[in-house]
């Protein structure tokens, strides 16, 4: 996410909606909004889609080889949330996965951002001794090794430092994840993390935006201890994963994941739902009861349409937290969506307290089970997880179909190339317009071109190879035209929405 509201809000929440999310700086390609009469020729996806076929040119291997090693987070706090602050102690191991000699580690440390809110006390290597010559750039830490890694090869690193949550206004008109307010304090990229390291392209980190989302993030395991110290009465944290509880102090496990995230709240009322072996829980403020049990039953929905559609959702807990600030969005196991959509009607499916709790929980497959660089590709989350809102309503609300195309889509008259990087938009409308808008008509122009059978199949395959990866443009292509009976089709299709 990421992403908005109707009179006040609704109109920040068409300007920004449910995403966090443009014209490119040269002019683009005319791309014609879809009639409501073209619309009506994609059928509903069926409960069973056909197998998808074995494409010939993608090559699978008989006996799977056993993944790599992933990177693994030990973080251990003390969390004083009166004083807003935190003491943590990370210790993070990395292995390169890579075909290439690694001479440097890059990690990303967004609180870097936020003036005095990250004090680092103590920087070493595994073996005790101290990183020399760190470089700071921004948000981007890079530690020379003392010994480059070959492949296969590992590092550890540890890092001890203070975190002071800086203040989030409720009313900015950036949202603003990291930070606390008066009702709630969000740790979002709270710790230091390595982003991929792709062999030919480097390490994948790259500086903010003022719209859209920047980091990429490798798949990783987490063992988490928070220590709350002299907490206020009802203190409650929602977490990426379930708690266990001694007394003061949480630990948690949140394994095969893209990172770990938390809230913590003296009002959060908190309701619950099984979903085959995933819990879903809704944290929400007590001022509308109603609506943070539509959140969770929204979520709940999108969930069973995403595990039937794509792959399985992977993880024990599945948390959906009402956030003190505009837009949605989304995290591995945990996503945020504003109170303006708790407060703006929560009768579905036509509030976006519906569509986008439907758009975020699917970004827990088109983001966090298929990573992608929301940096340089970020059509690759944002138009598929806009479209889901197109399936959810198709399978649950098929009578409102045609009102989300007209008012969620077509009311914009969104144009513009979907496949540029995101610092290449001239602002967030055109951003939006482009890579959220335009690219949920890419995919339906794909699924007409292409048949309701063919592109089903194709999602459910290329989510099951891209699981746990990270997928650019040249693996959905390559996946998808392998489905395709008419690849020229495809290539059709493609030429009307993405600069050569």
């Amino acid at each position: 996410m990421k992403h908005t509201q109707r009179f006040f809000y609704s109109l920040l929440l068409w300007i920004m909606i449910a995403l966090a999310a443009c014209q490119p700086s040269t002019p683009a390609q005319q791309t014609s909004a879809l009639t409501p009469a073209l619309l009506t020729q994609a059928q509903p996806p069926t409960a069973t889609p056909t197998p998808p076929p074995t494409p010939t040119d993608i090559p699978a291997t008989a006996t799977p080889l056993p993944p790599p090693p992933r990177d693994h987070y030990q973080l251990t706090v003390q969390y004083d949330d009166r004083a807003h602050r935190l003491e943590v102690s990370a210790t993070i191991d990395f292995t390169n996965n890579s075909t290439e000699t690694i001479p440097e580690l890059r990690f990303l440390v967004e609180p870097q951002l936020f003036p005095n809110s990250f004090v680092l006390h103590k920087l070493t290597w595994g073996d005790g001794s101290e990183v020399l010559n760190p470089l700071w750039d921004r948000n981007i830490l890079t530690l020379p090794l003392p010994q480059a890694l070959t492949p296969g090869q590992s590092q550890r690193v540890c890092f001890e430092y203070t975190l002071n949550v800086p203040y989030s206004s409720a009313d900015t008109a950036r949202p603003l994840p990291f930070g606390y307010t008066e009702r709630q304090t969000n740790l979002v990229d709270w710790y230091p993390f390595l982003p991929p390291y792709r062999a030919g392209d480097g390490w994948l980190a790259h500086p903010p935006g003022y719209y859209g989302e920047h980091d990429v993030y490798n798949i990783a395991d987490f063992d988490v201890t928070i220590e709350l110290l002299d907490p206020p009465p009802n203190l409650t944290l929602a977490a990426s994963a379930p708690a266990q509880q001694s007394g003061l102090t949480y630990t948690y496990h949140h394994t095969n994941a893209r990172n770990f995230v938390w809230s913590a709240s003296s009002i959060y009322q908190v309701y619950e739902q099984q979903v085959g072996p995933t819990t879903v829980r809704s944290y929400a403020f007590p001022f509308n009861p109603a609506a943070g049990q539509r959140a969770l039953l929204d979520t709940v929905q999108a969930l069973q349409l995403a595990n039937e559609l794509f792959t399985p959702y992977p993880h024990p807990l599945l948390s959906v937290v009402q956030a003190d600030f505009l837009d949605g969005m989304e995290y591995d196991g945990l996503y945020f969506l504003s109170r303006g959509f708790y407060n703006s009607g929560i009768t579905p499916p036509r509030a976006y307290l519906t569509l986008i709790a439907a758009h975020e929980t699917s970004h827990q497959w088109w983001y966090a089970r298929v990573g992608n660089d929301q940096a340089l590709e970020p059509w690759l989350d944002e138009s598929m997880a806009t479209y889901f809102e197109r399936l959810y309503l198709e399978r649950y609300y098929p009578d409102s179909l045609d009102w989300w195309w007209s008012t969620r889509v077509q009311y914009f008259q969104p144009e513009g190339w979907i496949n540029l990087p995101l610092y290449d938009y001239a602002g967030y409308a055109q951003y939006r317009n482009a890579v959220y808008l335009n690219g949920a008509i890419f995919l339906e122009q794909i699924r007409l071109a292409i048949g309701d059978d063919t592109f089903f199949a194709f999602l459910k395959d290329y989510a099951s190879r891209m699981d746990g990866q990270q997928a650019t443009a040249k693996d959905f292509f390559q996946i998808l035209e392998a489905h395709a009976p008419n690849p020229q089709a495809v290539t059709i299709v493609r030429e009307r929405f993405f600069k050569p």
